[in-house]
């Protein structure tokens, strides 16, 4: 029986959230085609009939503009320390400076390290082998690893690659259990992936949700009100949209995936409030659980 844990890493948008919904088989992580959507370290486990894989999603390694942002990195960077093997996702092209940035975070690594050139579905297979070959002169790595995370190809050979490079363990995890996160987590970020999904520029990054009040009734059916905050006044009409049209698509998508996760009823209620520049602010960082 062999365990551990890994960290899946890399810019923005490379496809991390969406590897590890394919590793657990359900949506854990939000998805969004707008960079630095995931703000926390998410868990997601893999189990295998000899071997229980812990994948650890972290937010995109990015230049710091906000106090977020900055705990968000914080967060990406801590993951790399703690775990027993890391992959490296990136785009199918030629090295960014960004993607050789890591690398270069990644230099006194002592961990196994792959590469995972992820979205092979997009370009032909000769590009594939340049693109192994340009990164083999910029630092070496234990394997590397064409995958599509989004159509699942190259997927079970990574898995079973990983595996043979943790150690000897127990299962950390009942198998029945595929992520750490509590269902309160969960439902806010599916509410802030729908807000992402529907609004553009700032909004989706100025975007937290907060769940205040869950009530579970007899009938199984599920009370849930929640705030999304935003730092401005003029953000606030956006989402809430005309006639509140905006606020009422954002929560009637995000009731049909939260009914989803929860196998039950949902009633769903928003509301939306602004708290200025709490990107910025510690006491509202705090507040929202980045602290």
């Amino acid at each position: 029986m062999r365990s551990g844990f890994v960290s899946l890493i890399g810019k923005p948008n490379v496809g991390k959230s969406t590897l590890l919904n394919t590793f657990a088989g359900r949506k854990i992580s939000i998805v969004s085609p707008k960079p630095q959507t995931t703000r926390n370290r998410i868990m997601g486990i893999k189990n295998l009939k000899d071997a229980q894989i812990i994948f650890l999603d972290t937010p995109g390694i990015h230049k710091p503009k906000y106090r977020l942002n900055e705990l968000i990195v914080k967060e990406a960077l801590n993951s790399i320390r703690e775990v027993d093997l890391v992959c490296l996702l990136v785009d199918p092209v030629n090295p960014t400076n960004d993607d050789i940035s890591i690398i270069h975070i990644l230099k006194d690594l002592k961990t196994p390290l792959f590469l995972v050139i992820n979205k092979i579905d997009t370009v032909k297979k000769d590009i594939i082998l340049t693109l192994i070959s340009e990164y083999s002169n910029i630092r070496s790595f234990n394997e590397f690893i064409p995958i599509s995370a989004l159509k699942g190809d190259g997927t079970d050979r990574l898995v079973n690659e990983i595996a043979n490079y943790l150690p000897e363990g127990p299962r950390y995890y009942p198998e029945e259990i595929v992520t750490d996160r509590m269902e309160r987590f969960m439902v806010a970020e599916i509410i802030r992936e729908r807000v992402i999904r529907h609004t553009t520029e700032e909004v989706p990054h100025s975007t937290a949700v907060e769940v205040m009040r869950w009530k579970e009734k007899k009938n199984g059916l599920i009370s849930i009100y929640a705030v999304i905050y935003i730092e401005k006044k003029s953000q606030k009409g956006i989402i809430i949209g005309r006639e509140g049209k905006m606020l009422k698509l954002i929560g009637s998508e995000a009731r049909v995936y939260i009914e989803r996760v929860l196998n039950t009823k949902v009633y769903l209620e928003l509301f939306v409030k602004v708290n200025k520049d709490w990107r910025k602010d510690s006491a509202a960082l705090k507040e929202l659980g980045f602290l």
